[in-house]
């Protein structure tokens, strides 16, 4: 990639020194990758994870790589409002800025399993465990401002429709449509949080990422894993999967695009299914009630 971005300014070298980040699903994949360059710039990076000893792990080799000593893992299951609930508070508790939340974890066309909440566990974990998150961490970051958050969502989304009959998936499930239903709430929840969040100097971005070599493509039964093997040469390496994360955190001059979708460090488009401020005003009120939160 370029030094510069599309508008021309130079951001390879921005730097975060003195700066709070926070980035869930931080042992593995884009997730690390993201960790690995914020390090770099000097931020302070909560990596929170399920797995605490491979988050420990990427830790230590990022540390030896940056010199930057200051990361810190912490356990969060976003399937799981008990953990995530304990999980904000222990960062409430030990932190007096968060400038940058990135809701970066996620599952990918698993089989039917639902999140200890009883939420089908890819609209449980992809988008209502990080509404919860965010809105348990939003005072904080309202502090913080000029602050961002970045939701990591995928051009799977153009594939899915909110099924408000049937959000946990309980009449039938496909994989593939419960994944895409989820990456769209993950974009009309940034749309919708950005129009909240207007006044508050609080940015809000969501991206897809590409299609990156990850272990989120676990799941996925043979023919597909084959049909993806062939695909190798286009794909994505991890490293370059987290560009558009890292882009969305770091460039300046982006607050007139706060809410937007970004591909390949640029808006891109996303469908005309996500555009839809009524269903957008809906799902969030219907995430609250499932939640049994009041986030106005």
């Amino acid at each position: 990639m370029s030094d510069k971005s599309k508008t021309g300014k130079k951001w390879s070298e921005s730097r975060l020194d003195g700066k709070t980040v926070l980035i869930t699903g931080a042992n593995t994949g884009i997730g690390k990758e993201t960790a690995r360059d914020l390090a770099r710039r000097g931020a302070l990076v909560i990596m929170s994870c399920r797995d605490v000893e491979k988050g420990e792990a990427a830790a230590k080799e990022i540390i030896e790589e940056t010199g930057n000593s200051q990361l810190v893992v912490k356990k969060l299951d976003l399937a799981d409002t008990k953990s995530i609930r304990e999980f904000a508070q222990q960062v409430n508790e030990e932190y007096q800025q968060l400038n940058i939340l990135i809701n970066n974890a996620g599952v990918m066309m698993c089989p039917y399993n639902k999140t200890v909440d009883g939420f089908e566990l890819q609209f449980g974990v992809n988008h209502l465990g990080h509404f919860l998150l965010t809105y348990l961490l939003i005072d904080l970051i309202k502090k913080s401002a000029p602050s961002r958050i970045i939701n990591v969502s995928s051009s799977a989304h153009k594939m899915g429709s909110i099924n408000f009959d049937d959000l946990n998936s309980e009449k039938s499930y496909n994989s593939v449509k419960a994944y895409a239903q989820s990456k769209l709430a993950n974009i009309m929840f940034t749309m919708e949080l950005a129009r909240k969040l207007e006044g508050t100097d609080v940015l809000v971005f969501t991206l897809h990422p590409g299609v990156v070599r990850t272990q989120l493509a676990r799941h996925l039964n043979p023919a597909v894993r084959f049909g993806l093997a062939m695909l190798r040469p286009f794909t994505k390496s991890p490293t370059s999967g987290a560009e558009t994360t890292v882009y969305c955190a770091v460039v300046q001059g982006l607050e007139k695009e706060t809410g937007q979708y970004f591909s390949d460090c640029e808006r891109a488009t996303c469908s005309s299914s996500a555009h839809d401020d009524e269903k957008a005003k809906k799902l969030w009120q219907v995430s609250c009630q499932m939640l049994e939160i009041d986030w106005q």
